[in-house]
């Protein structure tokens, strides 16, 4: 514990996240895992009711990437970044589909929507690296744990263990989720998606001119890395399909992926906070 503000540590340099979080892989996780965290009713309704996901989406996006880097590269930054959020997090309230009061703040909703990183993580590394060892996979839910202490999430309300995790974790999908209207918009082909606009300039007008051409298909690819790497028990309890044919596309990326990414130099495979973090750690 930080001894002088008794904040949460952020997960150690060089532990499994500390490899994991920071890797441009991280980008195809993303999708999978706020597409579990939206299927939960209060979560989706939350979203929909107050997000500016439609009228902001590279933006928001942009935000989301910045804080998880936060939460596990901060440093002494790390406990405030999961203290903003709360903060941001405290005034969303109303009531979801089915006519039921939700709060953000609810421990059950808030901790769900960190506890799907895990899942996603542990699934989607049999396709992009080298898939965890036990040990790993340990050390990867006790690190994760520790993100949700950042977070601001009590241990009362987190499994403690990987063997209290999985029964959890199931009474969620098996009691809760479902194909919410956000959901539904997320994996949407035809999406009312703007441009991309961050980056250079030109960079940006070459997207606004090509974006009608563009936005089907990145609205199609988003479909298939969101569905493909959520854990299948999760796809089930949403109504998800995924065929055969489908899984043998997703090696086929993953192969790819598995070949390039690792050779890539650190400044083009980690993203700038966890490029940052990294090279101080060195020095």
């Amino acid at each position: 514990m930080n001894a002088v503000k008794n904040d949460p540590e952020p997960p150690p340099v060089g532990g499994v996240l500390w490899s994991l979080a920071g890797d441009i892989r991280m980008l195809l996780t993303l999708p999978p895992a706020l597409a579990m965290q939206v299927a939960h009713p209060a979560v989706g309704a939350g979203v929909d009711d107050h997000s500016v996901f439609r009228t902001d989406p590279w933006g928001r996006g942009e935000r989301s990437l910045a804080s998880l880097q936060l939460w596990v590269y901060g440093g002494e930054a790390a406990a405030a970044e999961g203290r903003r959020l709360r903060a941001l997090h405290r005034t969303i309230q109303g009531t979801d589909a089915h006519g039921r009061s939700y709060h953000a703040l609810t421990p059950a909703y808030y901790a769900w929507v960190h506890a799907t990183g895990y899942p996603v993580f542990r699934h989607a590394q049999q396709y992009l690296g080298r898939p965890f060892t036990e040990a790993q996979e340990r050390a990867l839910y006790a690190e994760w744990l520790q993100v949700g202490r950042v977070l601001g999430i009590h241990d009362r309300d987190m499994p403690q263990t990987i063997e209290e995790f999985w029964p959890y974790y199931q009474k969620v999908l098996d009691n809760e989720l479902e194909e919410t209207v956000v959901v539904k918009e997320l994996l949407a082909t035809d999406p009312p998606l703007p441009a991309p606009d961050r980056g250079p300039r030109w960079l940006r007008l070459l997207l606004r001119l090509s974006w009608p051409w563009l936005r089907p298909r990145f609205a199609r690819v988003r479909r298939f890395v969101t569905i493909g790497l959520m854990p299948p028990d999760a796809r089930q309890a949403i109504g998800l399909e995924w065929t055969d044919a489908q899984e043998r596309r997703l090696r086929r990326l993953g192969r790819v992926v598995r070949a390039v990414v690792p050779v890539l130099p650190e400044r083009l495979r980690f993203m700038p906070i966890a490029r940052r973090a990294r090279q101080a750690a060195r020095g």
